[in-house]
């Protein structure tokens, strides 16, 4: 078993999937490291092999409210809380990776897309260690936090896409308004 993985998202709304790739790195690894990517406006950049990532739709949520999330989701998927990390991970500045995930771990990704494609490229680059988990093709992917995102915006039922624990926390911060609202602001 490997010591340490490292395994990432924007989890901008943490849904079933994400779940299922969460569990799949922690079952490689004794200690996962998740890193939440565009942590912040000032560390999110355009990506050409995919467009939409930067947007302000696309990343409702903050930093502390997705680290809160990822955390509660893991526990109530019963994970140990010793036996992960949730950090900031700016995937779009690698000269900063050293600052915030161990570059001795090795990188779990799943490939559906260019972007996917990409990342496992930049990785290799670097010469992190990596394993891809699993590469679909796009139209494979079962669900999308842009389809969660959309369906909490429009008031369609979206609660059977993501952990029970992630539905409460949605709620309870009123993320579906939120969506609304940045809906309206940037249509």
């Amino acid at each position: 078993m490997i010591e340490t993985g490292v395994v990432h998202g924007r989890f901008q709304v943490l849904h079933n999937d994400h779940l299922k790739y969460l569990l799949a790195g922690k079952a490689r690894c004794r200690h996962l490291v998740v890193g939440v990517t565009n942590p912040d406006p000032s560390v999110t950049k355009d990506e050409k092999a995919d467009p939409n990532r930067s947007q302000p739709l696309a990343n409702p949520m903050t930093y502390y409210e997705r680290y809160v999330m990822v955390r509660t989701v893991l526990v109530e998927a019963g994970l140990l809380e010793e036996s992960f990390s949730v950090v900031p991970l700016p995937i779009n500045l690698p000269d900063l990776y050293h600052h915030y995930v161990p570059l001795e771990a090795t990188f779990f990704l799943t490939i559906y897309d260019d972007w996917g494609r990409k990342k496992l490229k930049q990785f290799q680059k670097l010469k992190l260690k990596t394993e891809v988990l699993w590469g679909k093709q796009p139209h494979e992917k079962r669900i999308s936090g842009t389809d969660v995102r959309q369906r909490m915006a429009n008031g369609e039922k979206w609660e059977d896409l993501v952990p029970r624990t992630t539905a409460a926390l949605m709620k309870k911060w009123d993320i579906p308004e939120r969506l609304r609202r940045l809906s309206s602001l940037f249509p």
